[in-house]
């Protein structure tokens, strides 16, 4: 999943599940803010676009995002070309196209890295108070991402649902025959799939999704917390202790080499029946269900939240994307124009449902959408949007929250204490010093 492609969309091409056009704008645009309204965005003359975008792990989403391109293409002559980067890549690239002022006009990034770079994007409150009054209203936790300082930054996109995948006859060979919903039992489970020959396995490797997932999912499940509500460093505490504790349990059971894992990793380790447990997008089991070769995992395959640890309730990051319009963009109107055909309902609700339940919704009208309760799979994913905690809990996001996570400041600390690079004090010691260069 580490390629590097570049896909061209013509205008020209066909348009994939019965997009309707009609004229330069027409009835397919004027949808975009609620039936009969006109679009409140007209692209340039001459107008062309470049969009930087993760590669997809659903086959299906990525051809629902093009066929909509393409729509857009058709109804304004505005050509867009996608360019598609590995998760680990994204990040980074979009920086530099921030700060040098070339390269993409509009990035797919994740959780608050537009608030590395807020003085490099255009401001979207225009767009994103329409699309919010247009379709039911922001979630909070998305809005977060978008919004600083009383602006739009960003426009949120969806959050990528994370949730544990397991084989059912796994855990039944193991003694289980449900599937335990607290941390301490989820520790007995994971000890005794080891005992069986058919271990866990989670990410301590710098994975942006899976590897933030899990170590913030740690932290938070014990109480602790990076920083407090006035981003006053707290990652040294007993909460922190206990959960770096836990971290060394369970990684006991794992099977070896998740120090070095990235976001594909689990993933192939899982479909191999290398491992009977991980936690990831609604992607591992449709990966399974979609190859022939794999249909008794698939048949196997169960999906539940993550334990309830001590702090006595569901804590989790889940993945979240949003998509930003660089300052150096030439055509901005028609980036936002781009936008707001995306999110109009029909086009969304395809780019929703052809997902299969890997990207929840940022805006609440399409939590009607009827993926969420098409297969028992997708229940675990369905609140994602609505109870995902954001990073930098419990401070304010912002360039401290943003430059800790793409240093992997909590990542790294509990790879160091459960591999035994460092004590558990150490490792906490030099998460603290971490994070106190950014939260100043």
């Amino acid at each position: 999943m580490t390629i590097n492609r570049r896909t061209l969309l013509q205008g020209s091409a066909a348009i994939a599940a019965g997009a309707v056009l009609t004229g330069p704008f027409g009835r397919a645009l004027a949808q975009g803010a609620g039936a009969g309204a006109a679009p409140m965005f007209t692209p340039e003359e001459g107008a062309s676009l470049r969009l930087l975008r993760w590669v997809p792990f659903v086959k299906a989403e990525e051809e629902a995002w093009n066929a909509n391109t393409r729509a857009f293409t058709e109804a304004t002559g505005v050509e867009v070309i996608i360019d598609q980067e590995s998760w680990e890549d994204v990040r980074p690239k979009a920086a530099v196209a921030a700060n040098v002022g070339s390269g993409p006009d509009m990035v797919m990034s994740w959780f608050d890295d537009p608030f590395q770079y807020p003085d490099k994007l255009v401001d979207v409150t225009d767009l994103c108070t329409m699309l919010g009054e247009a379709h039911g209203g922001w979630y909070d936790g998305l809005a977060a991402y978008g919004q600083q300082d009383g602006k739009w930054i960003s426009t949120p996109l969806c959050a990528i649902g994370n949730a544990i995948c397991y084989r059912d006859s796994h855990m039944k060979a193991a003694g289980f025959e449900e599937f335990p919903t607290d941390t301490e039992g989820f520790l007995a489970l994971c000890a005794a799939l080891k005992e069986k020959g058919t271990p866990a396995g989670f990410p301590h490797g710098k994975a942006v999704g899976d590897g933030n997932n899990y170590a913030h999912w740690l932290l938070w499940s014990h109480g602790a917390q990076q920083v407090d509500e006035q981003g006053n460093v707290t990652i040294n505490s007993p909460e922190t202790a206990a959960a770096i504790e836990y971290a060394k349990k369970l990684y006991a059971t794992f099977i070896p080499g998740t120090e070095s894992w990235l976001d594909v990793n689990n993933n192939r380790a899982f479909l191999a029946g290398e491992v009977s447990l991980t936690a990831n997008g609604v992607s591992l089991y449709y990966a399974a269900v979609n190859d022939p070769a794999l249909q008794e995992i698939a048949a196997d395959i169960r999906t539940t939240n993550l334990p309830v640890g001590p702090v006595g309730k569901s804590v989790e990051l889940h993945q979240t994307s949003t998509i930003s319009i660089f300052g150096h963009c030439k055509y901005p109107n028609a980036a936002k124009a781009y936008l707001e055909f995306m999110y109009r309902a029909d086009n969304m609700n395809r780019w929703i449902e052809s997902a299969s339940a890997y990207c929840c919704q940022a805006l609440k009208e399409f939590a009607a959408n009827p993926v969420w309760t098409s297969n028992p799979i997708h229940a675990p994913y369905a609140r994602a949007s609505e109870s995902l905690r954001v990073n930098g809990y419990a401070g304010p996001l912002g360039p401290a929250s943003a430059g800790a996570m793409a240093d992997y400041v909590l990542v790294d600390m509990f790879a160091e204490a459960v591999t035994g690079q460092r004590s558990t004090e150490e490792a906490i010691a030099n998460a603290e010093r971490r994070l106190q260069r950014y939260y100043r």
